[in-house]
């Protein structure tokens, strides 16, 4: 049966996304310019035809970011009155009502005031994204709910605003607006960020050098961690098996010999060197002999956890082929196997596992480091 116009109509038309697309732009410190970015980049989609509006940017008076805001839509916002007071807050219902293509939504990490649909601004994006419109967002890494205590005790403020884990993870994309921290202070000083007689005070307070420092480190660890979670899909969607070895990972592979604790510290040291994260690996062997010393295996795996390793415990028929396997899906690129000096029929057993490893794995660099006799 031949096809009708509108069959041809439908074959050409894309595919309906299911959902907006969430774009973020992650900072260290207010005064970054996430929102200058953030505006930066809807005047870019809107000169190629995106219908893009403001749900809510908060300029705090720095007058580049009003003169941004002004050349864009804004969806006002409703009036909500709280004790007497009345406060606006971004209209989730409105924008809906309005249907742009792109909305931007400062400051995600916001708690609405009460009488508001949500309780807290992240939550209003859900709404938006299922009704298939793209937000753009702007965080500081100090809102993210689990690094925030960690922000605490560098600098001594508590952060009482926060986003679940699971929310920056959703995003599309992350961009990583970075100012390197004397660029900021300079920014300060000009009165870029705040008024003149906060400037001082913040330099001396949250806005110290050693603490955007810190803050900056953990913001680009957290981006580093985004993109490397995509491209292991990316890998694993594309079936992709050999090691491309953009981050150095290490693999230590222990037993319940005493000595795998001199292994272990051996190859952490390595791993600092190198800033590769490091795994401690055991095998159960589902065939053979089982473990001499479960009490000195289980203090082996303290160690390890102690020094910062992820310790895995797998089980297969051979430790060569569990570890190949483990080298692959993880994209391990340096293994460490220890080797006590034996001399009898063992260290044939020993020859022949580690061969069968590297007929077994992906390339990968193998050392093999000499432990002391368990005998």
């Amino acid at each position: 049966m031949p096809k009708k116009p509108e069959d041809w109509l439908e074959i050409a038309s894309p595919p309906q996304k299911a959902r907006g697309i969430f774009k973020l732009f992650l900072g260290y410190a207010p005064g970054v310019g996430k929102t200058y970015s953030m505006l930066s980049e809807a005047l870019r989609r809107r000169s190629r035809g995106e219908d893009v509006v403001i749900g809510v940017v908060e300029t705090h008076g720095r007058q580049g970011i009003e003169e941004l805001a002004s050349q864009i839509e804004s969806v006002p916002r409703k009036k909500i009155e709280y004790k007497g007071t009345v406060f606006e807050e971004m209209d989730v219902d409105a924008i809906l009502g309005r249907k742009p293509e792109v909305v931007l939504v400062d400051e995600l990490a916001h708690t609405n005031i009460p009488g508001s649909k949500h309780r807290k601004r992240y939550e209003d994006i859900q709404d938006l994204l299922a009704a298939k419109i793209d937000v753009v967002s702007t965080l500081n890494i100090q809102h993210i709910e689990s690094i925030a205590p960690v922000v605490r005790s560098i600098t001594g403020i508590t952060v009482r605003e926060t986003v679940p884990d699971w929310v920056p993870l959703t995003a599309a994309e992350t961009v990583m607006v970075d100012l390197t921290p004397e660029a900021l202070h300079n920014r300060m000083k000009r009165g870029d960020v705040y008024s003149t007689e906060k400037v001082e005070r913040s330099l001396k307070n949250f806005f110290r050098r050693g603490n955007l420092i810190a803050l900056r480190e953990l913001a680009l660890r957290q981006v580093a961690e985004q993109v490397d979670r995509s491209l292991e899909t990316y890998m694993e969607d594309e079936d992709i098996r050999k090691n491309w070895g953009v981050r150095e990972r290490m693999a230590i592979c222990i037993s319940g010999n005493p000595a795998g604790q001199y292994l272990v510290a051996r190859g952490a040291r390595m791993a600092r060197r190198m800033d590769a994260e490091l795994y401690v690996v055991h095998v159960d062997r589902e065939l053979g002999p089982k473990e001499a010393s479960t009490s000195a295996l289980a203090a082996n795996l303290r160690f390890a956890e102690s020094l910062g390793a992820k310790v895995v415990r797998l089980k297969g028929p051979s430790v060569a082929d569990s570890v190949a396997e483990f080298v692959r899906t993880k994209h391990i690129t340096q293994v460490i196997f220890g080797r006590a000096p034996i001399h009898d029929w063992r260290k044939y057993l020993y020859l022949s596992a580690v061969h069968r490893f590297l007929r077994e794995s992906p390339p990968v660099d193998v050392h093999i480091v000499t432990q002391e006799s368990e005998d």
